[in-house]
């Protein structure tokens, strides 16, 4: 809300304050705004503006001079659905990367806090920047000066740690070279700095898994307007992606062996029972994600492996853990052309096992669903 008891429609209000710049210059005003209003400098009417469909950004600057006065007033009002207004004012200087790796020429190992924003990709937005348009990404890759930047620790010998911030996958392909390690932090709220630094400093062991796909690029991603399911997610992708949905690392290393199956065929209804021994083979006690995937047999235009099953299991050091599941109805289900449903239908099936989604990894058994 604006202000305790003003709703976000229907309402006006004027902001009013008194800024004093410390240096002379040129001042930039920064307007994002889903309404209309004006921008009024000693009384004098710099930017108006008004929009009634979605935020737009407004931009005015002004020289100043240093210890001068300059009351500054902002109109706003809206009448339609939900009200947004960002206000910003301040000095602009372009990034210099030089003087960025000059100073922490004396650090051993740079954190380096990058990604994007909500304020960057959303629902119909005043953003037309490389890479973003209107809200929509035109790219996956990670913002031009931030690649710039990193790859410039990079070249003056700086260990970097990347913490991406992003709601949505980054093409992430130069800095797993030019990085030590990446930490996807996504959108993480007021306390992802105290879980960042958790993580960072060893104070917890993750064990978060991707729960998207990580492409290399765009050249990975099919024709936005085509629908087909080829080549889409996980379930259909047969290129190798940067880093496969179910991915993630911890401070430990985990080991499986051989998958147990209760039985190798089953009738339609019955449960069947999973089993697989996983070894916690590092130094520190950690959480994994046992993941299981189906696949049919016979079914050439399904998906290649579909994620049916999951626990996250904590496992000491240098001990195993048999992690045990029951596949029922709701697991075991599969499409049926013929009945144009989604259920168990009889047939030869492959059941895959292990920490991710990638191929490679997944340890194999098949069995039967009988009439």
């Amino acid at each position: 809300v604006f202000a305790p008891g003003v709703n976000l429609t229907d309402f006006s209000a004027t902001y009013n304050s008194v800024f004093t710049p410390d240096q002379s210059g040129e001042v930039v005003f920064d307007i994002y705004a889903y309404g209309s209003g004006r921008l009024r400098i000693n009384g004098e009417e710099v930017r108006g503006f008004s929009n009634q469909h979605g935020g737009q950004k407004s931009t005015c600057t002004l020289q100043v001079q240093a210890g001068k006065t300059y009351d500054v007033e902002l109109d706003f009002e809206y009448f339609r659905s939900d009200a947004q207004l960002n206000f910003d004012l301040g000095f602009k200087n372009e990034v210099d990367v030089r003087k960025s790796v000059e100073r922490v020429k004396d650090a051993d190992v740079v954190v380096f806090v990058g990604g994007v924003s909500p304020n960057l990709e959303g629902e119909e937005m005043g953003v037309e920047l490389p890479g973003f348009r209107g809200g929509d990404r035109t790219d996956i890759e990670l913002p031009a000066v931030q690649r710039e930047l990193i790859a410039a620790l990079h070249r003056a010998g700086k260990k970097v740690v990347l913490v991406n911030c992003s709601g949505s996958p980054i093409g992430l392909e130069p800095e797993t070279g030019s990085c030590g390690a990446i930490l996807q932090a996504w959108y993480p709220g007021q306390a992802g700095g105290t879980a960042v630094a958790e993580v960072l400093f060893g104070d917890y062991n993750p064990a978060g898994r991707l729960p998207v796909t990580f492409y290399r690029n765009v050249s990975q991603l099919p024709d936005f307007e085509d629908y087909n399911m080829t080549g889409r997610t996980y379930r259909y992708m047969t290129q190798e992606p940067l880093f496969p949905f179910g991915h993630g690392l911890s401070y430990t290393s985990f080991s499986y062996g051989a998958v147990v199956l209760g039985s190798d065929n089953i009738k339609s209804g019955e449960k069947l029972k999973l089993s697989v021994p996983v070894t916690n083979t590092g130094k520190c006690d950690g959480e994994e994600v046992v993941q299981v995937y189906l696949k049919k047999h016979d079914d050439a235009e399904g998906p290649g492996k579909a994620l049916r099953a999951f626990k996250r299991v904590h496992i000491p050091a240098g001990k195993t853990v048999d992690v045990e599941f029951d596949l029922g109805d709701k697991e075991l289900v599969w499409w049926n052309p013929q009945s144009n449903t989604m259920c168990v239908s009889e047939g030869s099936y492959e059941l895959m096992v292990g920490g991710s989604s990638q191929t490679a990894g997944l340890l194999r058994r098949s069995f039967v669903i009988q009439p």
